[in-house]
């Protein structure tokens, strides 16, 4: 005889079926996501319409579907749109690679910043600009083209060289974060090497990208960033189940039939290359990826920093920033990058704090 036992219901959680396809609905993650979704939303709408020309929500929304008179399509199509496109995918970016690196390491601190990523773009950068002078002296693709696709190499150059340093019959988590951090450290050196030995105009210049900003942003730097999303998240959602396997000590995680060192090696690259794509794009924008997945795990109250909610409260927090820097200080545009230090700095000693506090209990 054959008895069938169904399994216990758990409150906060719905099964779903489609077909040949089953899961587990989370009633709270799944809310948390709608409400950052509208959240998204609101900014983004609020960041295209404000501005010297004023355009409200309701304008902003019939011009999106193909109304408004021709000035507003102008102003927001070509001017105000890729800007914002550009944030919103930016932050999405860093919010992914920083909920992917937090999960591989098991380290609230596990982040493009504090791993040296982001700094190896900027010092990339840095160079090109400092030793090669004026921008527009270098070509005439350089500062649309050129300058990114340098600081693309300069985040997967660090990337690959923190894996491979941190690498000794497998990677470590902790050894990760070290060898991250000392990475860090020696491509800032770098980069302040470079803003002191190059011409005054030449370091004002370098400065304005380092601390990163969506001034002048275009059409050309939305769909690098757009294609590798595009690419990237539907793979890293795919092996969702990997991450979730990965919090767990490496014996489980063999016993799980799961391959360790490759799934953690593909999950890393993906997120270096989604931390090194948004870098070029708008300069190092920073404490985004650190601090966003872990609000993301506290609002959703789950095992790990939950990918899409990381994604769309960092492109929130970029959003916000972004419309924070244009419209608060009257006349004066500060670059967006300052706006969410100064968001993310505290949360950095909060985290700081309440990890040595885990130590010392």
């Amino acid at each position: 005889m054959t008895r069938t036992v169904q399994a216990p219901k758990v409150a906060g959680r719905r099964s779903v079926r489609v077909g040949p396809v089953s899961g587990v609905l989370r009633l709270r993650p799944a809310l948390v996501l709608l409400a950052g979704l509208v959240l998204l939303l609101l900014l983004f709408v609020l960041n295209v319409g404000l501005g010297e020309y004023q355009i409200s929500p309701a304008e902003v929304l019939t011009t999106l579907v193909g109304g408004g008179d021709r000035a507003e399509q102008v102003i927001i199509w070509e001017l105000r749109m890729p800007r914002s496109l550009t944030g919103l995918l930016v932050g999405a970016a860093l919010g992914a690679a920083g909920a992917i690196m937090q999960a591989i390491a098991r380290n609230p601190l596990a982040s493009p910043d504090m791993l040296g990523i982001t700094w190896g773009a900027g010092t990339a950068a840095t160079a090109v600009i400092v030793l090669g002078g004026s921008v527009g002296t270098v070509t005439g693709a350089l500062e649309s083209v050129g300058l990114p696709l340098v600081a693309l190499a300069g985040g997967l150059l660090v990337g690959l060289a923190v894996y491979v340093l941190s690498y000794r019959n497998g990677v470590d988590s902790y050894r990760l974060v070290l060898v991250g951090v000392g990475m860090s450290a020696l491509a800032g050196n770098a980069t302040y090497w470079l803003l002191s030995v190059g011409d005054v105009n030449d370091a004002g210049r370098a400065m304005v990208w380092l601390t990163g900003s969506l001034n002048a942003r275009g059409w050309e730097h939305v769909v690098p960033v757009a294609i590798v999303l595009a690419l990237l998240v539907p793979l890293t959602l795919v092996g969702a189940h990997v991450l979730g396997a990965l919090q767990f000590d490496d014996d489980t995680v063999r016993g799980l039939g799961i391959r360790m060192d490759a799934a953690r090696g593909g999950l890393l690259i993906a997120a270096v290359l989604l931390a090194a794509v948004a870098t070029a794009a708008a300069g190092p924008i920073q404490f985004v990826a650190l601090a966003v997945p872990q609000i993301a795990l506290r609002l959703a109250r789950t095992a790990m920093p939950p990918l899409l909610t990381s994604m769309v409260l960092g492109a929130a927090l970029v959003v916000g920033s972004d419309l924070i820097s244009r419209t608060a200080f009257g006349g004066i545009e500060m670059p967006v990058g300052i706006v969410t230090s100064v968001l993310g700095a505290p949360y950095l000693i909060y985290l700081l704090v309440r990890r040595y506090r885990e130590v010392r209990a």
